[in-house]
């Protein structure tokens, strides 16, 4: 496993964590930090930050092309990776979309149920395709 998909999944983990407990993402990275000897990753971190920053915006994304589920209703699984690959897909540069893509799946194959990584697959290539103009 790459460095970047321990990152991410990392990231999938704090953000799981921090919804779960009703905490901010923050909170639970300084609660790992001073309760283990864990090291946070540079781009955990960049992952965290960038979804907590986005998330309002992701979510209004999520929100209008998903079909016939609401965020509410998405297993809190899918909807971190959904919100994990939106931000790698939209808004970082260094990752080509079909990378955020292929990782969020494979993520959903990993963690989630058999029927989640299509769904991803299928929400974030709506996404992909809509990408110009959403970020017009």
């Amino acid at each position: 496993m790459s460095a970047r998909s321990k990152a991410r999944t990392r990231a999938l983990e704090v953000l799981f964590e921090a919804e779960q407990r009703s905490v901010s993402a923050f909170d639970a990275i300084r609660a790992r930090r001073e309760k283990t000897d864990q090291t946070i990753n540079p781009y955990t971190m960049d992952l965290v930050e960038g979804v907590v920053a986005m998330q309002e915006q992701i979510d209004e994304f999520l929100s209008t092309y998903s079909q016939g589920w609401t965020l509410d209703r998405m297993p809190s699984v899918d909807r971190i990776i959904l919100r994990l690959g939106t931000w790698e897909l939209l808004y970082n540069d260094e990752v080509p979309d079909k990378v955020a893509i292929s990782e969020a799946v494979e993520l959903a194959k990993a963690l989630s149920t058999d029927e989640s990584p299509a769904f991803i697959n299928g929400l974030l290539g709506r996404l992909q395709e809509l990408k110009p103009s959403l970020l017009a």
